[in-house]
């Protein structure tokens, strides 16, 4: 599959923003993109660096991360195709205030400045869609915000296991979460420790609430961990 028709099949699919726009449009588009493919744990932009398109995930799993003192980062967003990310930096002509890692062998296309302000004046349908996709990312970005500074340990961890039910699903009938990530990672995820979320994880399994083999997490009794993300 060549460069171009990666990109095609980014920017036609029906759950993109680009959906919208008109056939000549969605040419404009595809002419002024570039594909790249990232492997598993490579950075795809770096705190600190200006954006130079916008960024568009077509195909696996990227995290958004704030690097914090002492070498502790702090998760701020989990992404999914067909996801657009780094926006925020790219709409208020800044830097990026985070990092973004692939978390599993992923492809993106980048959409030039430019022609993404062209197709935002142009298009009215395109733009409420993009401001629509902002609200949304704001809300999720303000409610993560007040539960990762209020809530206790347990209440932070079983928000953040439902936040990945949320934006990955299940792999399969068992309820597997379908993102496989580190203890570290679940620990940055939800604001604490490696060696609390190690045990918080454990206590969880204790109870039967989930399931652990390795990295798979499956959700035993969702109702449970409902309760205690909203007790915590």
């Amino acid at each position: 599959m060549n460069e171009k028709s990666n990109c095609t099949d980014c920017l036609s699919n029906k759950d993109s923003i680009f959906n919208v726009l008109k056939e000549k449009e969605i040419e404009l588009l595809e002419n002024n993109s570039t594909y790249k493919f990232y492997k598993k744990s490579k950075v795809i932009y770096k705190e600190g660096n200006a954006p130079n398109g916008l960024v568009c995930l077509c195909s696996g799993k990227v995290k958004i991360f704030k690097e914090g003192v002492g070498r502790r980062d702090q998760i701020i967003r989990m992404c999914n195709p067909i996801d657009f990310i780094g926006f925020r930096a790219l709409f208020a002509n800044d830097t990026y205030i985070a990092s973004a890692v692939a978390i599993e062998d992923c492809s993106i296309c980048v959409v030039e400045k430019h022609i993404l302000e062209k197709l935002v004046r142009s298009n009215s349908d395109f733009s409420l869609l993009i401001i629509k996709k902002l609200a949304m990312e704001l809300g999720v970005s303000n409610q993560r915000t007040v539960s990762l500074t209020q809530k206790h340990i347990r209440g932070r961890l079983a928000e953040s296991l439902l936040f990945l039910i949320k934006t990955y699903g299940y792999e399969n009938k068992n309820k597997i979460i379908k993102v496989y990530l580190s203890r570290e990672d679940l620990a940055n995820l939800s604001n604490m420790t490696t060696s609390n979320a190690i045990r918080t994880l454990s206590g969880f399994a204790a109870e039967e609430v989930i399931g652990i083999d390795g990295r798979r997490i499956s959700i035993l009794n969702l109702k449970e961990l409902e309760k205690i993300s909203v007790l915590g």
